[in-house]
């Protein structure tokens, strides 16, 4: 019944995992610290008595390289180790060290002099040499970690091992995001920096969507099979169905051949292949669902909550997808709902992982609620955000600059807020569940 899925073995792939999980648990720490932050400089009433504004762009951009870039690349490693074989254990140690090094000098970075923002999609950075280290560290070091998860989870046979092809497969979309990262710098002249670092990292940055996107349905099925209803297709036809996903991560290198890094056709061509790129995840969405839906009656636990959760928000953020019009806060609202869903597969995986780690057992309520708390909280602050943003709330603005003048957006924003502030603490039940049994009790 649970053919489905890979038991973590012991050995330098288990340890590896456990360290990549710390980092990616002290990356959500700091970005849930920084998120507090946000919310308060958005929030109406609340925004007027903290004068945050001045910091609001700073800490937007550590917040979300924090929550999305290390989280999410942190915990891909974790699934590449644990579903990897072991050797090359040194490019594991070695790009964990790095990572986590250049995670460290990021976190710091805006309370060093100098500290100017650019808040451009995907990877927003910045103006400060430290910030700009610390990226190149990073960088570094997951570059590292995802060599060997090419060389560790090449599936043998390519059709007899789905999760393991799943993880293959997002290593080979991380390989094409980083190459395609360094590609854009050697060939992007240096123009006005918020053009300059958009058309910098969008290339890479459409592409580790794909990376994200794979990984979530390894998560899916794993908790599937975790709650004992894989799925039931077969190993063959979820392997295909993986194969078909990845299927547009070809045009990549294409688009990168044929245009200029940077140029106009360059980032529609991007920006085309997101929307008809992702459609090829369609059938394993299926497959998600239907493990959702055979697992409904699976006793109550963190792992199903989590999966619930995740698959919910995951789907508000792909019908909001198709809402965006302008320039405003449908935008955030759409990838908050597509990021967290990720997030919250990751979150429920990492509980599953944990007892496999060498950790101890997550039991209780506040590990069975937190997925929900989480959750909905990021629901109302996406339903607060697309509200708003459908009577025209501008994104990546805070306090007066928001210009909230008519009830509706008062009202959609102090959702925002609400639900933002609810979050958190949901996040912060997650950190509180995984420090309990990671952290050795003294006796």
């Amino acid at each position: 019944m649970n053919s489905h899925i890979i038991t973590v073995s012991g050995g330098s792939a288990q340890k590896l995992a456990r360290a990549w999980l710390w980092l990616g648990l002290m990356a959500l720490i700091g970005s849930g610290l920084l998120a507090i932050l946000l919310v308060l400089s958005r929030t109406p009433g609340i925004q007027d008595v903290f004068p945050l504004k001045d910091f609001f762009r700073s800490a937007l951009v550590v917040h979300v390289d924090l929550s999305v870039a290390v989280w999410f690349m942190a915990f891909a490693a974790v699934i590449w180790s644990a579903l990897g074989r072991d050797g090359a254990a040194w490019l594991g140690w070695s790009g964990f060290a790095l990572a986590a090094a250049g995670t460290a000098v990021m976190t710091v970075s805006p309370f060093l002099p100098g500290a100017d923002p650019v808040l451009n999609n995907y990877i927003p950075v910045l103006q400060q040499q430290v910030f700009y280290a610390s990226l190149w560290i990073c960088g570094a070091g997951f570059s590292l970690a995802v060599v060997r998860a090419l060389i560790t989870t090449w599936p043998r046979p390519f059709f007899g091992a789905p999760l393991q092809l799943g993880a293959f497969l997002g290593a080979v979309a991380a390989f094409l995001a980083l190459a395609a990262f360094v590609w854009s710098w050697a060939m992007v002249p240096r123009i006005e920096e918020k053009i300059y670092f958009e058309v910098l990292f969008w290339g890479g940055g459409h592409t580790l969507q794909f990376q994200h996107a794979l990984l979530l349905a390894v998560a899916w099925l794993w908790l599937a099979a975790h709650l004992g209803h894989p799925c039931a297709a077969s190993p063959r036809a979820l392997s295909v169905m993986f194969w078909i996903a990845a299927l547009p991560l070809v045009m990549v290198p294409l688009i990168y051949v044929t245009e200029d890094p940077g140029s106009l056709p360059h980032m529609e061509l991007f920006a085309k292949l997101m929307v008809w790129g992702h459609p090829y995840m369609a059938p394993l969405i299926l497959a998600g669902f239907l493990s959702l839906w055979s697992a409904r009656k699976a006793a109550p636990g963190p792992a199903k909550s989590a999966f619930i959760a995740s698959f919910s928000l995951f789907a508000v953020g792909g019908v909001l997808a198709y809402m965006i019009k302008g320039a405003n806060v449908v935008i955030p609202a759409h990838y908050h709902g597509s990021t967290v869903g990720v997030t919250l597969a990751f979150m429920g995986l990492g509980y599953v992982l944990l007892p496999q780690l060498g950790f101890g057992e997550v039991k209780g309520r506040m590990a069975r609620w937190q997925p929900y708390v989480y959750g909905g909280g990021q629901l109302i602050h996406v339903v607060g955000l697309a509200w708003s943003g459908g009577y025209g709330v501008q994104r990546k603005v805070a306090g007066a600059e928001q210009a909230l003048t008519t009830l509706p957006q008062k009202l959609g924003m102090g959702m925002m807020g609400l639900g933002g502030l609810i979050a958190v603490i949901g996040g912060i039940m997650f950190v509180l569940v995984c420090l309990k049994v990671m952290v050795p009790r003294r006796r």
